[in-house]
């Protein structure tokens, strides 16, 4: 889903919801669908968690975000555009592309040859450039930048309402040319997903790129071992 088309969507939930979490049935509804079972439906969720804009405070409820609400009543479209471009940059590949070209698109066949050398199939490489390039036009993102927006940085909320992917520029020692690792450790390409924890905490997710479906079930046997043991030590008996 482009950006535009989501923030219509997401702005759908807010007239109806507020900020309040909602059952996932009845946000469903308010996107105009008959329930929350069907994959259009669980389609559109993503969609907008991708972007920032919609929540999951709670098992079986969704909440649109606080950048949302703040982006409806900004007074500045300058405060605007800034959350806009924070919203681009939270997928992953759309961060990532966007980084790589920062000058400028290259053309399609480019943008195609980099996605499916990631793992895309040319038929969702086609989808996703389709959806990147009109949020992009959106967004005017390669237009001229307001100062203070060139990063895409918003005024600082509460960790809480902090989009599900976190395009915060990297400020390791890598990101500063001061790696002391190999070449070939510092060529790869990672995305590090923030997940929040209870009691305000966070955990981070660092994936490769490319990520393929192995790793997923790797990832996930190495998550259900680590539940295995604290259950066991829970429980001595």
């Amino acid at each position: 889903m482009a950006l535009d088309e989501a923030i219509e969507r997401a702005l759908r939930v807010y007239e109806k919801e507020k900020r309040h979490a909602a059952p996932t049935e009845a946000v469903a509804q308010d996107l105009g669908y008959r329930n929350a079972n069907n994959g259009a439906a669980l389609s559109a969720f993503a969609s907008l968690r991708y972007y920032g804009l919609l929540e999951r405070p709670e098992e079986g409820k969704l909440a649109v975000s606080k950048d949302l609400e703040s982006y409806q009543y900004a007074p500045e479209e300058k405060l605007k555009r800034s959350y806009l471009i924070q919203w681009l940059k939270n997928p992953a590949i759309f961060g990532e592309l966007l980084e790589r070209y920062a000058e400028g698109l290259p053309s399609e066949a480019t943008l195609r040859f980099d996605l499916i050398n990631k793992g895309f199939t040319p038929a969702s490489a086609e989808a996703a450039i389709t959806v990147f390039k009109r949020s992009v036009e959106f967004v005017g993102y390669y237009s001229e930048l307001p100062s203070g927006v060139v990063s895409g940085s918003v005024p600082a909320q509460d960790d809480s309402y902090k989009s599900a992917i976190d395009r915060s520029p990297d400020v390791s020692p890598r990101a500063n040319g001061q790696d002391t690792q190999s070449k070939e450790s510092s060529a790869s390409a990672e995305d590090r997903i923030p997940v929040r924890l209870t009691a305000g905490r966070r955990a981070w997710l660092i994936v490769p790129t490319p990520f393929f479906q192995a790793d997923k079930v790797r990832l996930k046997a190495q998550i259900d071992l680590l539940l295995t043991e604290e259950e066991s030590a829970a429980d001595p008996d």
